[in-house]
């Protein structure tokens, strides 16, 4: 595939863990991303903006935990530029080709001294194993509990294509683009035009749908490498190898999506929400995210409450236009479905059995519109305690 990784303790904010990732490819790369909508935007976002806009080619991004990087003003920018080319030395590239993505404590500035040795360290480290790839994914991490990876491979023009990815994402999690930190990688030849749009037309329908705490990031950064080793047939039209790949990179978000959403901070289950029979796919996004948004929605499924008039109230204010009487809602679960909500009422079910589907790791808030043919899924968790506890303590 071309790519190597490694994860390396650096001491940015935290003792004895990783905290420092480089993703790098041994050929240049074609890049496309898409970032936070926030307008405080952190130095590294505007750097790797203007790198996947403009560079030639991408061939590495080096990546710190503990500190943002973020309402940083110059220096924090120079910093960008200074990690960028340190690792460029290294590397043996341009230092408009490296990308930069930093995630932690807003307005606190990066030690550099430390970046810049711990670029060292990833130099030397970086490799092509799993174990490597591992590191690189621990890396990453804040508050997370677990890192999250995908993988997949597709055959395309009698070549075999890898996508691979990783994100890292907990809290402050509300995405008007995509979300979080987050590397995807491939083999694949692909034009950047149409890696750029694939990659933008993914997202609103995988990370675009994750909510954890309505809370836009200043540093979301979602990118893709694509470095063209697999030796297929350069995709340079909307072809059928071109639907393929979205097929695969779809795969990718939405495994990292739910896999995020299910790690928010204090969660205790993956709550996802999908609306059918909508109007339009526009009624079905705002429908779903805004039940998945909602306080008491949340908190109803961490207390495995079969309160329904929460996700009714959370349907109702969304925006969207709709008879309530004619909308059905079911409490899921992977082994049973229960009818909650029926013509305009409650219909008779067994509190006991809605209970415990809505005590199951991965629960699901199912609503049929009856309107239309459109549908959309949004995923985020439940709220407990732990999220007060630990964005409390989250400076100490």
């Amino acid at each position: 595939m071309g790519f190597e990784a490694a994860g390396v303790e650096a001491a940015i904010k935290y003792q004895n863990r990783k905290d420092m990732a480089i993703v790098y490819s041994r050929t240049p790369c074609k890049a496309a991303g898409v970032f936070t909508s926030n307008v405080v935007k952190a130095a590294p976002v505007r750097w790797d903006r203007e790198a996947v806009s403009h560079s030639a080619y991408v061939q590495a991004a080096i990546v710190n935990t503990g500190i943002a990087n973020a309402a940083t003003g110059k220096q924090g920018y120079e910093y960008c530029k200074r990690t960028a080319e340190k690792a460029a030395q290294l590397l043996g590239i341009d230092s408009d080709a490296v990308l930069v993505a930093s995630t932690g404590v807003i307005g606190n500035q990066l030690p550099i001294d430390r970046i810049l040795a711990g670029v060292e360290k990833l130099a030397d480290a970086k490799s092509d194993t799993k174990e490597a790839a591992d590191d690189a994914a621990e890396a990453i991490l804040t508050t997370d509990t677990h890192s999250k990876q995908a993988a997949v491979q597709i055959e395309l023009g009698g070549k075999t294509v890898t996508v691979g990815g990783m994100c890292k994402g907990s809290g402050m999690i509300h995405p008007n683009m995509c979300t979080m930190l987050g590397f995807i990688t491939t083999d694949i030849a692909i034009s950047k035009e149409l890696l750029q749009e694939a990659l933008s037309e993914d997202v609103i329908d995988t990370f675009n749908m994750v909510s954890v705490d309505g809370d836009t990031s200043t540093n979301d950064t979602l990118v893709v490498l694509s470095n063209g080793m697999a030796g297929n047939p350069e995709i340079t039209t909307k072809n059928e190898d071109y639907h393929k790949f979205k097929e695969a990179l779809n795969y990718i978000d939405t495994t990292l999506a739910k896999m995020m959403a299910g790690d928010g901070e204090g969660a205790t289950a993956l709550f996802e929400t999908k609306v059918i029979h909508a109007a339009t796919k526009q009624d079905a996004r705002i429908l779903s995210r805004s039940v998945i948004s909602s306080s008491l929605c949340k908190a109803a499924i961490y207390g495995h409450d079969a309160n329904f008039g929460r996700f009714l109230c959370a349907l109702g204010y969304s925006g969207v236009e709709f008879d309530p009487e004619k909308i059905e809602l079911y409490f899921e679960n992977d082994e049973k479905s229960i009818l909650i909500y029926k013509d305009g009422a409650a219909v008779s079910y067994s509190e006991e059995e809605a209970t415990q589907v809505l005590a199951s790791p991965e629960v699901r808030v199912l609503v049929d519109m009856h309107m239309g043919d459109a549908e959309a899924t949004a995923w985020g968790c439940d709220l407990s305690y732990d999220y007060v506890k630990i964005n409390a303590d989250y400076r100490s």
